[in-house]
């Protein structure tokens, strides 16, 4: 077994601005800004910061939506940063996308069975027509829905239910990678929870099945993720196992971030003090020199912004990218 499914490493994914008549370059938004992580087989890597700090961006470059900058992206060992469309065909099939909204990201005019069986039918996997039934079938129970909601339609799905066919369509192919881009933020509580379990679920039964999971919701990341990474601004500022980093957060931001989530106890909510930052989060066309997110810091001093902290091991696998610590 390999060491890690995929290796992202000093990955920069700038948007360019263009003005005139002639499209010129004029300036450009630094999305992802010298981001470097790996996922292992069988493990979950939770992904949260605040919205615009290159979460989705990150997920989409690692699947190759979009074409990065500059860094590599090595997946299953083969670097597919640079890869033309068609010579990542065959590297399609072992990684899948679950969107945040269930409805937008699928086809109202197509029977849920074909939305799910589609890649089946691209990457030739089946021979026959009873073989893609077959298959089709397998995923609606794997993923929790009934083989008889096949010939429905995406409307005829509550929330949940379309998340789940959002999961089975993800599933058809037997990924090694899956990137679960806020995946139960548009549904209720309870439905949440079933999300969360089905994918705990699905991974072990399949060990070698990993799952690069973005979320805004803290206490979710926390329940289903073997290691968090927090972002911020394009970069990320603290990494480390789930448990040591709920446990013992070490950057400011990681801090402020943890305090502004709201706990199930009210007692404990009652008495716990929060972290209220100052300012605004800086534009990613502009970003501040040095440290990011020095503007904002409670305790930042002058090398904070004037250079900028590599993200370094403090101990037990915990990086970390503060000058304060």
């Amino acid at each position: 077994m390999r060491d890690s499914i995929v290796d992202v490493v000093n990955l920069k994914m700038y948007f360019p601005i263009k003005r005139g008549f002639f499209k010129k370059k004029v300036a450009e938004v630094k999305a992802i800004d010298d981001v470097s992580f790996s996922i292992k087989p069988g493990e979950t890597l939770g992904l949260v910061g605040e919205s615009g700090c290159g979460k989705t961006t990150t997920g989409r470059c690692i699947t190759r939506l979009y074409q990065p900058s500059s860094g590599s992206i090595v997946f299953e060992g083969t670097d597919i940063s640079n890869m033309s469309e068609r010579e990542m065909r065959s590297h399609r099939k072992r990684m899948s996308l679950v969107f945040q909204d269930p409805y937008s990201a699928l086809n109202p005019r197509m029977h849920s069975k074909d939305i799910v069986g589609e890649t089946l039918k691209t990457h030739k996997l089946v021979s026959n027509q009873k073989e893609y039934l077959e298959r089709v079938a397998e995923l609606f129970v794997m993923s929790g829905l009934s083989p008889d909601m096949m010939d429905r339609y995406p409307h005829e799905f509550s929330g949940g239910q379309r998340q789940r066919l959002s999961i089975a369509r993800s599933l058809a192919c037997s990924p090694t990678l899956i990137v679960c881009d806020e995946p139960i933020s548009a549904l209720d509580v309870s439905m949440q929870a079933q999300i969360l379990n089905l994918l705990q679920e699905l991974q072990e039964k399949n060990k070698n099945l990993s799952y690069l999971f973005i979320s805004h919701d803290l206490l979710a990341v926390q329940y289903i993720s073997h290691r968090v990474a927090v972002m911020y601004l394009g970069r990320i500022v603290e990494m480390s196992s789930s448990k040591e980093l709920y446990s013992n957060t070490l950057h400011p931001y990681s801090r402020a971030l943890l305090s502004a989530q709201p706990l199930p106890d009210p007692i404990a909510e009652k008495k716990r003090s929060r972290i209220v930052l100052t300012g605004d989060v800086p534009t990613p066309l502009n970003p501040p020199t040095g440290c990011s997110f020095h503007p904002r810091c409670p305790i930042a001093k002058k090398e904070c912004s004037e250079v900028q902290p590599p993200l370094v091991d403090v101990g037990n696998e915990h990086f970390v990218a503060c000058h304060c610590l």
